[in-house]
């Protein structure tokens, strides 16, 4: 099977949609590979997947990524990790770099998630570095922005267009960009009941789809939303949105291919709307 170019290689496929899932640290390794089986057995059925309309990832916990990657890739999906260190290699005992996580078979380094930034304390100077290693090593970086408080869209989009900026224009100035998948995530909604409306969801993410796309070697960035995110979001948000990044809602594979079903759904409807 042919699988779709990487991105984050310089390849030339373009997805008209973006769905990312993070294991976090739920998933034991057993249970992690049991799981990507399971999304393997979903995407090669899939005929958006296969045709690279959808662009399908999976972060498990890090001992599970080698074989995470190898079930995956052989069904035309990808996996990467949830987390990067900012040096490539020296003495940072406990810290995986990125070219440890790209040999591993990851394409993906997902950064500045709400959880590293409160729990950890890594602030913009930090996702930055990180957002660099990404790059550097042919990873795409998903980075992670959110208001901390609900607030007027007018607010989500400055603030989290600051978190952006300083994230790519430190990168910028430590060696080329690539693309990236910015993860829109209003902390606000992160593990509750119901995510944003669908209304204010739309409304910020054009604005930073905008935002993003303007900067420099952003043109094939696109932004995604997660934040409580699950079957039945997608095909009430706007076509700004590219797509998801989900969580516990897609944990179980049957809501994951109701997304995966969804989207495609929606891709269709653009097509026949434009």
């Amino acid at each position: 099977m042919s699988l779709p170019a990487n991105p984050a290689a310089g390849g030339t496929a373009s997805p008209k949609a973006i769905i990312g899932v993070s294991l976090k640290m739920y998933f034991g390794y057993a249970r992690t590979l049991d799981y990507c089986r399971d999304v393997a057995a979903i995407a090669s059925a899939h005929p958006t997947v296969q045709n690279g309309d959808i662009e399908l990832f999976v972060l498990p916990t890090l001992p599970g990524l080698p074989e995470a990657a190898r079930i995956l890739g052989t069904a035309g999906a990808a996996a990467g990790a949830q987390d990067i260190f900012w040096e490539d290699e020296g003495a940072f005992t406990g810290e995986v770099g990125g070219r440890i996580v790209a040999e591993l078979g990851g394409r993906y380094a997902e950064v500045g998630h709400a959880e590293r930034r409160r729990i950890f304390g890594e602030d913009d100077r930090i996702i930055g570095l990180k957002t660099a290693a990404a790059y550097r090593n042919g990873l795409t970086p998903v980075l992670c922005v959110g208001e901390r408080q609900q607030g007027s869209v007018e607010e989500a989009v400055t603030r989290c267009s600051a978190e952006i900026d300083a994230a790519l224009n430190r990168a910028q100035s430590l060696g080329p960009v690539g693309r990236t998948i910015v993860a829109y995530e209003p902390q606000w909604a992160i593990g509750a009941p119901e995510p944003a409306t669908p209304e204010y969801i739309s409304a910020v993410i054009t604005g930073l789809d905008a935002h993003l796309r303007s900067m420099p070697g952003q043109a094939d960035s696109r932004v995604i939303y997660g934040g409580s995110a699950g079957p039945g979001l997608i095909t009430q948000l706007g076509p700004a949105v590219a797509g998801l990044f989900l969580g516990r809602f897609a944990h179980d594979p049957k809501a994951l291919k109701t997304i995966l079903d969804e989207a495609a759904a929606r891709l269709a409807a653009q097509k026949v709307a434009a």
